[in-house]
């Protein structure tokens, strides 16, 4: 059977359906979201759009300015959008590639369950997928969350097709593999979630091949360009790095990667945080937020656990099904990271009661809404399907009014960690958008790059820290670099105006309740020197 088949044997009008329910709820998500100034609190969704913005609009353009840390297909594929002054500013430019991949993971989800299962089941995994409302707000914004979940489901997709088709038609089965690595592969750039799924799948593939038939040449050469194209991948990232910092694992021991960050967070009454070294408490926080990214209250012991049971099941009844258990491949990913790789979870009902990282919580979405309606197909058997479907959205319904009922986790988070932040840049923004529409300017935009977004000036008129070695030059001559110097408490600016305050003239202070503080300070003798 071609590999293109799985779809075009089902009828065309679910997949028509559900791409336009899917379509019309995004869009209802961002206008939204949008009107209540909800798409910009995360402060990493402005840097992401910032990040993409700085590739062309810099004093160093070019793709070095795709930085470390985060992976840069996220920020490529906002590109073409941001590149609009007000998508840009908007924040909604950067929305787009999100709620793309928001419809393409639900059709991703109903396929892979249509083709195995009953389309009542496959209807039921996509609305679980779909009507989750963290999922609803994620797909908002310019977070990798949903990018990543869309080639995350469609790697399992094809390599379910894989393994369904590779002993009667290994031709099949080889562009099906061929399918999976160039999916895997995108996901290895969008999260590090990906780099450990390309190893779970890579390994998963052998097995599978050797167990139906490694002799199959067709067989051979699609495992062989799977494990290919995965190593260029990651090869590709670390040669980026090396040249870009002389360091190929800048993203891993660099100062903005985790351990970093960790390291500097560590104070002496907040020395360590739960799970750290201990692989229990990292599963209990993990699978604790999972549920909160699920339902809330008593409610969240619904659908996540009715999942595992499903799972439980399949290892006994319903083996065949076994290639969807790597959507369970989050659970030991996170588990590791936060017991060993400084990677955190804060949620707000267990010490230290505060939130951090919940939406990595949303990573099991995609097991829960598939095992969920497996649950649905292998109780089918033994009672009315009808029944069975009933209970699916009573369940269903329950859990997600739950949730929008308390405020989706993911909202509450961004709401908590990212209003102040959004308040300051607003506040600096008005500011700066009142000074001549040709003055330069001189800050370190690593916290509130978002501050020039909102003002809609131009990085290009904006000296940053991440226009070396402009920017080591202006440290030790602040005065000499730009019309205006903003200092924010605490940064390199503010120590460079500390130390050669010569020719700056303090023209406005920013400060808001609970936030930062801002100096605008004007040059008196940059034009002079220009």
């Amino acid at each position: 059977m071609p590999a293109d088949q799985p779809t075009n044997q089902h009828n065309k009008k679910d997949y028509a359906l559900l791409a336009l329910i899917s379509a019309a709820i995004s869009v209802a998500g961002l206008v939204f979201y949008y009107r209540h100034n909800a798409i910009l609190l995360y402060g990493d969704a402005v840097a992401h759009i910032n990040i993409a913005r700085r590739v062309f609009d810099s004093r160093t353009p070019g793709l070095f300015q795709l930085g470390t840390v985060w992976l840069p297909l996220p920020h490529v594929l906002d590109l073409p959008f941001i590149a609009n002054d007000w998508l840009w500013r908007t924040g909604i430019g950067a929305s787009i590639p999100s709620m793309l991949s928001y419809v393409a993971g639900t059709l991703g989800v109903f396929r892979l369950v249509v083709s195995m299962a009953s389309r009542t089941s496959a209807w039921i995994a996509a609305s679980v997928f779909a009507l989750n409302p963290n999922l609803i707000y994620m797909q908002s914004t310019a977070m990798t969350e949903p990018l990543y979940l869309a080639l995350f489901v469609w790697t399992i997709v094809y390599f379910a097709e894989f393994v369904r088709f590779a002993k009667d038609d290994p031709g099949c089965g080889r562009r099906a593999l061929e399918k999976c690595a160039v999916t895997v592969s995108a996901a290895m750039m969008v999260r590090y979630d990906g780099w450990f799924l390309a190893a779970v799948v890579g390994v998963a593939a052998i097995l599978a091949a050797w167990k139906i038939r490694l002799h199959a040449w067709p067989v051979r050469r699609g495992l062989l360009k799977f494990l290919l194209l995965t190593g260029a991948t990651a090869t590709l990232f670390l040669a980026y790095n090396y040249a870009a910092y002389g360091n190929a694992l800048e993203w891993a021991n660099g100062p903005y990667s985790a351990h970093a960050i960790q390291a500097r967070s560590r104070t002496a009454s907040f020395p360590t945080y739960p799970g750290e070294n201990s692989a229990r408490v990292a599963t209990l926080y993990f699978l604790k937020t999972a549920r909160l990214n699920l339902a809330e209250g008593k409610a969240e012991y619904l659908l996540l656990p009715s999942a595992f049971a499903a799972l439980l099941s399949m290892i006994y009844f319903a083996r065949r099904f076994w290639p969807w258990a790597l959507l369970w491949a989050p659970v030991p990913f996170y588990v590791l990271c936060v017991a060993w790789g400084s990677v955190p979870i804060y949620q707000p009902h267990w010490w230290p009661f505060g939130y951090y990282n919940v939406r990595y919580g949303l990573q099991l979405l995609p097991a829960a809404a598939v095992f969920v309606a497996l649950g649905c197909e292998l109780l089918s058997k033994f009672m009315s399907s009808q029944r069975i479907a009933a209970a699916a959205w009573i369940v269903l319904i329950v859990s997600y009014v739950s949730t929008w009922q308390a405020t989706p986790i993911c909202l509450q988070e961004a709401e908590v960690n990212g209003k102040v932040r959004m308040l300051f840049d607003r506040e600096l923004g008005e500011v700066l958008a009142k000074l001549p529409p040709t003055a330069t300017f001189m800050m370190d935009c690593g916290a509130h790059p978002g501050a020039f977004q909102l003002a809609g000036i131009p990085f290009r008129r904006v000296l940053r820290e991440s226009n070396p070695p402009l920017w080591e030059i202006a440290l030790s001559q602040p005065a000499q670099a730009a019309d205006y110097v903003i200092a924010i408490y605490g940064d390199d600016v503010s120590h460079a105006v500390r130390l050669f305050p010569q020719g700056l003239d303090l023209v406005a202070v920013v400060a808001t309740p609970a936030g930062p503080k801002a100096l605008v300070f004007h040059s008196s003798s940059f034009h002079s020197t220009r």
